[in-house]
This record gives C-alpha cells, structure tokens and sequence, in this order.
C-alpha cells in the first residue's frame, strides 16, 4: 500500500487508525515517522513519504514520533494473509530465529539462499532481514524499560542485543533518547500502551551466581496488545475456554490463561479482553522469551487481522451479511503451538469436546513437563512431539486405528520430517497431513486454519457449518458450499466464524 501515495496521504488526513501497521509516514522536515493515525496536525503531502515497515524508516535515518509510538502499533495483517518467501519470513523473525540462529538460519529455514531471501525483503519491506529483527529488538527494549523495574544490563540481554554499547547506540538512535531518558518520561502508573509492573531477575552477563544463560522471574509482566477495531471476543475466547485442557489452560476471573512452551524455558500468560485491547500479563522463566511470547499470543488471537476489509468481502454474500453486521469483527482462534494443536486435532477425531479434553489431559498429566502457577491452576507444559513418541499406543484410550493416527503423526512431527511451524508452504503441508493414515480434509483444514493459520481454510464437512448453512439458506452439501464459499475467498476461514456462531454449541462433534 505505501506505493499507492494518494491512498496514503488520504488515510494520514483523516486520522484513520485502520492503517496503522500498513504503512509508516516518514516526514522529510522532522525526520520523524508517524503511524496514519498520528494526532499531531499532518504535515504537508510533499514532506511526506511512505514506507511498508518502521525497520525501513529507522534505516532510511527516521527517529519514532514520541506521541504515536509507531513501533507499537499492530502488525501488518499482509505478513498473515500471505505465504509466499516475504510473509513466512517476517512471520519467523517476529518468532525470533533471526537473533537465536541468525541469518543463515532464517535463510535454512525457508530452503532459500541469505542473498535471495535478503533481496526479497528488501524489495517488499525497505529493510533486510538484520534491520527488521534490530527493530524488534528495539520495541522489546522499549518495552522492558518502560515497564519494569530491571537493570538496563539486564534488559540489553533481555532484549537480544550481543552487547550494552549496541543496545545504547540503537535505543537513541530510534527514539533519540537513551533509555534512562525513555524511563524517566514514562509516568509511574502507566505507559501509554503498557502497565507498569515490577520484573527482577538476572540475565547473561550479570553476576549473581546464576546459571549462564537463564532469567529467573518470579514477578510478571503486563502490557498491552493492539489490534483493529471491530473484535468480538465472544467467539474467539469462547472457544479457547470451552476447549481448554485442563493443566495447561484455564478461564480465570475474566481472563484465559496457558502455559507456554518458549525457545528459552517456559511461560504463563493470561489474556483478558477489552474493548480496544487485551491486557496480556506475563510471567516467564527467561525474559530473553518476550518477543516470542508476545508473538505467539498476538497469533494466538488473530491481532494483526485486518477486520474491516475481512467483513466487506464477506458482506458481499447476502445470506452471509446478516451475521457480519450482527457481531462484526470475528477472529479466529489459533494456536502459540502448531505441533500441539495437530496433536489435539487427532485426539478429537469423532468423539466430543469433552471427550477430546480428557484424552489431552491424560496426556498431559502423564508426559508434560510440571510448572509452578501461584496465580492459578496451571500444572504442565503440553507434552513435546519428542515425548509423545516415546508413548505406548496402548495406553491410549481410543480405537486402534486412531492411536495409529497419532503415533505416526507424533514420529513424524518429532524426527522433523512434518513441519508445521510459522515458515511452512500451507499448501505442501496440507498435502503432507493428507498422506498419513488416519488424516481425512476435516483434520487437515483446521489444522491449516488454526496451526498454520491459513485464512482461507474452508471446513465444507463440518456438521457445525452444514447446519448453519442449511438454516441460513445457503447449500448444505460440501460441494455445492465449497462452490458457494468461492465468493467469501480469501477469507473463508473467518465465515467458518460466522457461520459456527449461529449454533449455540459450535464445538460438539469433530470428525475426521
């Protein structure tokens, strides 16, 4: 969209929010750049110009505006809609393999060249793949001074930077002020986006007799995760709740809250729902995990989702437009772990939700890894697909044909031949799942829809969706429906949504 100058210029006039993350406004006169919806009087269209990411502003010599905090704002829906070489890319430097494996290892990952992968980020983003994980690096640190009470040693660390004189450099040189000056601007009670907490810990490079390497964190961590208004929550929290397993996660006091397994150690979040934001509160074992766990959560519920132009497509289909304009802005509820959604995916193969939690928490109590949750009833970690493998089918309460599904799904997620992580081709992948045994299209699209998070992931067979549809008058059979649905692409995954909240139990049957 940045190319598209009188679009942009339009959007920056009228303040519109639903822009931020899209594009970035780089004033030639300050050298400042701005998300659209900046308050501050808009410059004129000539001193403006527009970039597609806050990395290619910073490396084009432009300092964050102080009053719109554009290294804050949501990401761009265009990163999750997408997955060609760019958008699985951006997806995994969000997941932070450039800082734990560098660019080579983000290149490996993609099964492309570091010189073609730096070209294709170039050309799409204005920056290569170092810059945009500098500038996450940024917003993290940012994040950390502003919201807790560590060291700035500790959150240079923290953060991902290699050293404290790098950290120092890149904090001024994005926010021209050095981060003692970014904590003491930001008020005691709350930073515009975060809530200020209380964090100690250590981290590498500290002295207090700790282990190389780790951060221990007995406090938590609260902020705040944007998004593009409209989000109705009641679909997207409903299902995690009504879903949950128990140990891992849990609804409290208005809040959903699970365990996490992250690159460093281990996590617990809890995300609660307000109209203009999610408060996220987190407590890690190593707070080099933020920004992984802050990406997850983001994905987990569907954030960055552009809500006004999924609704508008969908809209377009007169049957379906009633259930948009009664509750707009519906999310899909994904997943922090894709090997652990496929995993739960075959445990409820034909048998009902309930049933599908009691076969998970078995699981779980027998082979997750224990945590601690003062706050909670959280007991375990979902079990790695290493540990899952080494499990006796026998021992499975299920049909045999079943446990045959799931051992040989585990093997192949533990041994790496079936990858599911954010970087994997949707379409190669849903090929992949369809060629083991046990695995019909039902399985094989919400794994694409909520693990991959594909949007445009259709479930013609559900049961769920066939009755929505037959009462709403749209076809009911799964060929005449998927020739319907045609019109609702790319989106189809979010009519999945709609469609499922016309029935007061959406998730009581999944079948094969």
């Amino acid at each position: 969209m940045h190319t598209d100058t009188e679009r942009c210029v339009r959007a920056v006039r009228s303040k519109d929010a639903r822009f931020d993350g899209w594009f970035f406004t780089a004033v030639l006169t300050t050298r400042i750049y701005c998300r659209p919806s900046c308050p501050v009087v808009p410059p004129k269209p000539e001193n403006m110009t527009f970039h597609p990411s806050a990395a290619a502003c910073q490396q084009a010599g432009f300092r964050a505006c102080k009053r719109c905090r554009p290294d804050t704002s949501p990401g761009s829906p265009e990163w999750n809609r997408r997955a060609d070489l760019t958008a699985r890319a951006v997806r995994l430097i969000a997941d932070g393999v450039v800082d734990r494996e560098g660019v080579p290892g983000l290149a490996d990952r993609l099964g492309y060249s570091t010189r073609q992968v730096e070209r294709q980020l170039l050309a799409e983003l204005g920056a290569g793949p170092l810059a945009l994980a500098r500038a996450q690096r940024a917003q993290t640190a940012r994040l950390l001074v502003e919201t807790t009470a560590l060291p700035m040693a500790d959150i240079a660390f923290a953060a991902g930077f290699s050293s404290i004189r790098t950290f120092n450099d890149t904090v001024r040189e994005v926010y021209a002020l050095s981060p003692s000056e970014l904590r003491t601007r930001v008020p005691k009670s709350r930073a515009a986006g975060t809530t200020r907490s209380t964090v100690t810990g250590t981290t590498p490079g500290t002295t207090t007799g700790t282990t190389p390497g780790t951060v221990t964190t007995p406090g938590a961590l609260s902020l705040r995760l944007p998004f593009r208004t409209p989000l109705n929550p009641d679909n997207l929290f409903g299902h995690l709740a009504a879903t949950a397993v128990p140990g891992v996660e849990e609804w409290r006091d208005g809040a959903y809250r699970r365990t996490l397994r992250l690159p460093y150690g281990h996590g617990i979040v809890a995300l609660t729902p307000h109209p203009d934001h999610i408060v996220c509160r987190l407590t890690l074992s190593d707070l080099r995990d933020l920004t992984v766990a802050i990406s997850r959560c983001r994905r987990l519920l569907d954030l960055d989702a552009d809500p006004a132009a999924i609704d508008d497509q969908l809209r377009t289909d007169p049957l379906l437009a009633p259930l948009v304009d009664k509750a707009p802005g519906r999310r899909v509820p994904r997943t922090v772990d894709e090997a652990e959604f496929a995993v739960r995916a075959v445990l409820g193969q034909q048998v009902s939700t309930a049933a599908a939690r009691t076969h998970a928490a078995r699981l779980v109590a027998a082979h997750g890894d224990p945590v601690d949750d003062p706050e909670g009833g959280l007991t375990h970690l979902f079990p790695s697909a290493t540990a899952l493998a080494s499990v006796d089918p026998e021992t499975l309460a299920m049909p045999r044909t079943r446990r045959t599904t799931f051992t040989t799904l585990v093997s192949h997620l533990a041994d790496g031949s079936l990858n599911l992580g954010v970087e994997c081709d949707w379409a190669e992948t849903r090929a992949g799942l369809l060629a083991l045994p046990g695995f019909g299209p039902w399985t094989a699209d919400v794994i694409a829809m909520r693990a991959l998070g594909d949007p445009d992931a259709f479930l013609p067979t559900d049961l769920g969706i066939r009755r929505a549809a037959g009462e709403l008058g749209l076809p009911s059979t799964p060929a005449a429906l998927t020739a319907r649905a045609a019109a609702w692409r790319p989106w189809r995954a979010y009519a999945v949504q709609y469609l499922w909240a016309t029935d007061s139990h959406p998730i009581n049957f999944l079948p094969v």
